[in-house]
């Protein structure tokens, strides 16, 4: 039986996450979702591991929910019904909050759920020939499971367009609400990981999982006493730290941190 994903991880600690169902361009069901939180939760744990880029194999990105499996949710006791959602959730969550900075390559279609795996990765990188939709309203669903990060994404105010009119929208339409970050060539795609993967390595590996968790415990929260306090001891206690000490250290003596 062919495996749902591929996990290379070379010498530099970058592992690669591939979906691996291009003859359903990558659409997932429960094998598909279990194998991605399995491998996140692994990778996240591995402190060889110093960054995760996900992608898929075949022309297409991830055509989202596979409609057959989508069905047979739709037959099942409600109990069971939510019991499997929940599994899609908790899949999203675990990518959203790995440790290890991640990348999304898309490429081709992204649709409705392929929107929501691109959007809890950290950065999106989206081919010139990649097609975008939040399409659940077409076929008379919601994406419900999706939607927190997916608002996180692109906001409320686009989230009302999109979520609504199942519209498709290009690469550069993606770029322009916040989804993706860069948009390339097709055969640049790669090239243009590796530039980012590059800047990731040159930084201290703490700080990046320590940053990414800032970035989610600190979005949307008013700048109070409560929010300085936390702030104020977070960067205490990594300058403190070995890998603080060393960052500041290998820059005022002009040479690379034990890390790069």
């Amino acid at each position: 039986m062919t495996s749902p994903i591929l996990v290379d991880t070379d010498a530099r600690g970058v592992a690669t996450v591939t979906m691996n169902r291009p003859e359903a361009h990558n659409a997932f069901d429960d094998a598909l979702i279990g194998a991605l939180a399995d491998a996140f939760s692994g990778l996240g744990d591995n402190a060889a591991v110093r960054a995760i880029v996900l992608k898929g194999a075949g022309k297409n990105f991830s055509a989202g929910a596979d409609l057959k499996w989508m069905r047979r949710m739709s037959e099942a006791p409600r109990a069971e019904s939510i019991a499997d959602a929940k599994r899609l959730a908790t899949m999203l969550r675990v990518i959203d909050r790995v440790a290890k900075p991640t990348v999304a390559l898309v490429q081709g279609a992204a649709m409705g759920g392929g929107v929501g795996l691109a959007s809890v990765c950290d950065m999106v990188i989206a081919a010139d020939n990649a097609i975008f939709s939040l399409s659940e309203v077409r076929l008379g669903l919601i994406p419900a499971t999706i939607a927190p990060y997916v608002v996180a994404a692109i906001g409320p105010r686009q989230a009302r367009r999109y979520f609504l009119t199942a519209e498709r929208f290009t690469a550069e339409d993606a770029k322009r609400i916040g989804l993706a970050h860069d948009v390339v060539a097709v055969a640049d795609m790669n090239a243009a990981a590796n530039r980012i993967v590059d800047a990731l390595l040159g930084n201290g590996p703490v700080a990046v999982a320590g940053a990414k968790k800032l970035i989610r415990d600190v979005a949307g929260r008013a700048v109070d006493e409560a929010v300085m306090n936390d702030t104020a001891g977070r960067i205490a206690d990594i300058r403190a730290s070995a890998e603080g000490k060393e960052g500041v250290a290998a820059f005022l003596e002009k040479r690379k941190p034990n890390w790069s």
